[in-house]
């Protein structure tokens, strides 16, 4: 396990480099990643972030804030069971708290689904050169994965 959130905590293994590496290939992370990532960093270090598509080591995004607790590796799953075991002591404190960030810090409905229309008519503009990339990449991923099991 090497990346989790749980009730807004991200916890990372140490040594696991970490991105968001759709403009590889002409997309942007559409799920919310720059609304979240604003929370967190400055609009500009967000931009940057995604714009540039590098994978960073988990102890700089650690550092920037982006990461919440950093564990030495193989620790990340206890870690992230240990949290939940930490907030089911008091639910209700961290079921309140989780609200109060909603309303301090909300990402609404609205802000969402007009970041996911934007990603989706880029996604239908995307040509043949982003698609053989991305087709790449999951090749790459594939091979990982078998290499790793």
């Amino acid at each position: 396990m090497e990346l989790a959130l749980s009730c807004h905590t991200i916890v990372a293994e140490e040594g696991v480099e970490m991105g968001l590496p759709e403009v590889m290939f002409g997309l942007f992370p559409g799920m919310g990643a720059y609304s979240f990532l604003c929370k967190r960093v400055s609009p500009n270090v967000a931009e940057k972030l995604i714009l540039e598509g590098t994978l960073l080591p988990s102890e700089e995004l650690h550092r920037m804030g982006i990461v919440d607790v950093l564990v030495p590796r193989g620790e990340g799953e206890a870690t992230v069971q240990e949290i939940i075991r930490q907030q089911q002591r008091s639910p209700y404190a961290h079921l309140a708290l989780n609200a109060v960030r909603g309303i301090s810090q909300p990402v609404g409905y609205d802000e969402l689904m007009g970041i996911a229309e934007v990603w989706v008519d880029t996604a239908l503009a995307l040509g043949e050169k982003s698609l053989r990339t991305m087709e790449r990449i999951v090749r790459a991923q594939t091979r990982r994965s078998a290499m790793a099991a």
